[in-house]
């Protein structure tokens, strides 16, 4: 069991994940770390079987699985959102999470959702770009860069404030799997950057854009 010390600065996290929970992992590590003032206080899934729920447990941190069964999309949302303030969340991460959310659940939570995205986005995002399809899409395409990007949720899909990006060089004999292995490598560097960045509060969204702020200077 994870002792935490209760700390001003400790943002709490609520992690939403459909799959393995690798990004998930990345943020647990870098928590575990004190490299990120955060720490992880939920994770839930709308898929039962989904290993983010065991990488959760085996941190001692609550999971929950959220059936999608018999439920319209807001009542779904509205399941999870309740979890959520129960936990009395600041930050709700993406990460991996393959749902897309009404208009209830983003007003709700207004800039206060980041999700990880695959690509460069605006580009090779969108509906039905996700996991290896994005990667199939920018191969195809003949793309010389790929990247990641984490970014805030709004209404559109994957066309929110980008808070941080990184670029990933194509190969000449990339493939699906080794394009996507070294884009995962960056995802798990910027997620928990972008992580601590609103934990210090130095995310100014200015319409499409979000400024980062530099960090303050702490002086004796």
């Amino acid at each position: 069991m994870i002792v935490w010390e209760e700390e001003d600065n400790m943002i709490k996290l609520a992690v939403l994940a459909s799959g393995g929970g690798t990004d998930l992992q990345s943020i647990i590590d870098a928590s575990e770390s004190h490299e990120i003032d955060a720490r992880i206080v939920v994770v839930i899934s709308d898929r039962k079987n989904a290993f983010a729920l065991e990488r959760a447990r085996k941190h001692s941190i609550d999971a929950y699985f959220v059936s999608t069964e018999n439920k319209n999309r807001e009542e779904h949302e509205k399941e999870i959102s309740e979890i959520i303030d129960n936990y009395n969340a600041d930050l709700i991460v993406l990460a991996g999470y393959l749902r897309m959310f009404t208009p209830y659940f983003i007003s709700k939570y207004r800039n206060k959702i980041i999700n990880i995205h695959p690509a460069l986005v605006p580009f090779f995002g969108g509906k039905g770009m996700y996991g290896e399809k994005v990667h199939k899409a920018v191969l195809d395409s003949g793309m010389k860069i790929s990247g990641c990007s984490v970014h805030f949720v709004d209404e559109s899909i994957d066309g929110g404030p980008i808070i941080i990006q990184k670029a990933v060089r194509i190969k000449e004999d990339d493939t699906v799997e080794t394009l996507a292995s070294r884009v995962l490598e960056q995802e798990h560097k910027i997620l928990p950057k972008a992580v601590q960045l609103f934990a210090e509060k130095r995310l100014r969204i200015e319409g499409k854009k979000v400024k980062v702020l530099p960090k303050p200077e702490f002086r004796n």
